[in-house]
């Protein structure tokens, strides 16, 4: 499965660096936190590759958390991310 990075997590005084709000195509809140637990790899176009995981649902139309295991590049705000099978089912 695949999905689209949408932001990263913020407020009006902090950006949580390791946390981003991905689009997975899911359309509730109920199917997004079927996806929790799941493992999310980014791959840059240079090759690196960098591993997170589904922490939460974000919202009720189907957006999820999740959280990497060092921060993302900004560039990677619009680019893909691949939903590998692992974690809780």
């Amino acid at each position: 499965m695949e999905g689209l990075v949408v932001q990263f997590r913020r407020g009006r005084h902090r950006v949580h660096e390791r946390h981003f709000l991905l689009d997975l195509g899911l359309s509730s809140r109920d199917e997004a936190a079927k996806a929790v637990g799941k493992k999310v790899v980014w791959s840059s176009s240079a090759g690196k590759k960098i591993a997170g995981e589904i922490s939460s649902a974000h919202g009720n139309n189907g957006l999820v958390r999740a959280i990497f295991e060092s921060g993302l590049p900004g560039q990677a705000v619009t680019t893909k991310v691949e939903v590998v099978d692992g974690g809780k089912k």
